[in-house]
């Protein structure tokens, strides 16, 4: 019976997050996050001038096609900006109709693997590509998206050639923990400073990570990417879902 006892009071001491559908363990109050996204329309965000709904909230979840005529920027900023937070937000590509056929093979280090004469090796595949903009930067992009490196890195940094080496390597992901093309995935987010850490379904893919002149503060964007020439994919389509998006300021 103590042991029984024990159990009891560590479960109800243990503050669960129910929401739609996934559950979040957590020691914090539930009132010290904030949530992004309610269900039900774009409060908390702005949508692009321009966008014709297609950004819109479809059955719960914020759906996007990649149509958008928007002039400028098509991505979906949040209204206020943020500096060190962790955010959680569950997301899933709908669907893969664009072929990728220039889709590097990653090394750890975040170089591209080469052949015997010097050049990148390539795969084809059906490719998505999202993502979340980080403290209002494009380059501080978390990655959706469907190549074998797997979703969390950080393009921006891990193309740049000028940045060290340790960088651009800390950006890569350490495994792919993406859950199949349909099926919804969780990240968790967390900036502090110039370190970010990425958790993908319940697997750190990047740990403290560094972003050499990442801004101090700025709005998070979902990415809009892709477009149609001639009724076909001339790029690889932000075809995506998100929901149950909170984030928790530090």
């Amino acid at each position: 019976m103590k042991s029984l006892h024990i159990f009891l009071i560590a479960l109800l001491s243990t503050s669960i997050l129910l929401v739609a559908g996934t559950f979040y363990s957590t020691t914090d109050s539930d009132d010290e996050w904030v949530q992004l996204f309610n269900g039900t329309d774009f409060t908390n965000w702005v949508v692009p001038e321009g966008d014709g709904g297609h950004w819109k909230v479809l059955d719960g979840v914020i759906d996007y096609d990649a149509m958008s005529q928007a002039t400028g920027s098509k991505d979906l900023w949040t209204e206020n900006e943020y500096g060190d937070f962790v955010l959680r937000v569950d997301w899933r590509i709908k669907e893969t109709p664009f072929i990728n056929h220039r889709v590097p093979l990653i090394l750890p280090d975040g170089t591209h693997k080469l052949d015997a004469d010097g050049n990148e090796i390539t795969l084809s595949i059906p490719d998505s590509d999202s993502g979340l903009f980080l403290r209002g930067m494009p380059k501080a992009q978390v990655n959706i998206w469907t190549w074998p490196i797997g979703s969390g890195e950080v393009y921006g940094y891990r193309m740049d050639r000028n940045m060290p080496d340790e960088v651009r390597a800390a950006v890569t992901p350490r495994l792919h923990a993406d859950n199949h093309i349909g099926e919804w995935n969780s990240f968790e987010i967390t900036l502090i400073g110039d370190r970010l850490t990425v958790e993908l379904n319940g697997h750190i893919v990047i740990e403290d990570a560094q972003l050499p002149g990442v801004n101090e503060r700025g709005p998070i964007a979902l990415q809009h990417h892709g477009h149609k020439v001639d009724g076909e994919w001339a790029s690889s389509p932000s075809l995506v879902q998100f929901r149950n998006i909170y984030i928790r300021e530090l």
